[in-house]
């Protein structure tokens, strides 16, 4: 896992914050399809994601337009249908749009 190398700003964030339920049946296999899945989205720009106990998986698009297509994908709207019935106890998700960023970057 890395820090996704996105451009400079404007561009959308998506915050997936969750619990996740004892079942895990799957979870693991759909996570990584969907990963595979949005990389292959028209303005996906990338996706961080990290969980102890409580997880965030944030990604990053062009534009709120790229988001919105990726969140009516039919099989991102299954994947969502399976989280919502068996593997999240709770979730929030929040859209964003980045008007600044900086860190340390190629250490």
């Amino acid at each position: 896992m890395s820090i996704a190398q996105t451009p400079e700003p404007p561009y959308t964030a998506v915050i997936f914050t969750s619990l996740r339920t004892p079942t895990g049946e799957g979870y693991a296999e759909t996570a990584a399809r969907m990963e595979e899945l949005a990389a292959q989205q028209p303005g996906y720009l990338g996706i961080e994601s990290a969980r102890d106990g409580l997880g965030i998986t944030v990604s990053y698009w062009t534009d709120e337009q790229a988001a919105r297509s990726w969140k009516t994908l039919a099989e991102h709207r299954r994947a969502q249908q399976t989280g919502r019935s068996l593997w999240y106890e709770d979730y929030q998700v929040r859209v964003a749009t980045v008007t600044r960023a900086y860190g340390m970057s190629g250490r």
